[in-house]
């Protein structure tokens, strides 16, 4: 299963792709770059921070629905409680909150498994 994952911390990041080493996992910061990626890689699924040093991951997500209105993207954010509404109109399909359990995250990717 391939999974985009947009994070913007580099430590977090690498916590992530051990956390997802049974996935094919293309991790990146930059969220512009995402959008870009994605019609690349075309991921099953996309993991989305939603503070962003380069673009908001809502922005972001909204761009990647463009370009497929099918995509499963669920944020993975500190900041859930005050986005959550601005999140989920975007049409990302649900919010892990940082901190999580790596069961929390595998079991979220699972529920969207092809």
């Amino acid at each position: 299963m391939k999974v985009l994952l947009i994070e913007d911390e580099p430590e977090l990041r690498e916590i992530f792709k051990k956390m997802l080493s049974d996935y094919e996992v293309t991790a990146i910061s930059d969220g512009k770059k995402a959008v870009e990626l994605y019609g690349e890689i075309k991921p099953e699924i996309v993991l989305m921070d939603i503070v962003l040093e380069v673009g908001s991951g809502i922005e972001v997500a909204k761009e990647i629905l463009k370009i497929d209105s099918n995509a499963k993207i669920i944020a993975v954010t500190a900041y859930a409680r005050d986005n959550r509404e601005k999140i989920l109109e975007a049409g990302i399909l649900e919010i892990l909150e940082k901190p999580f359990l790596r069961k929390e995250l595998i079991d979220m990717i699972e529920r969207y498994r092809k």
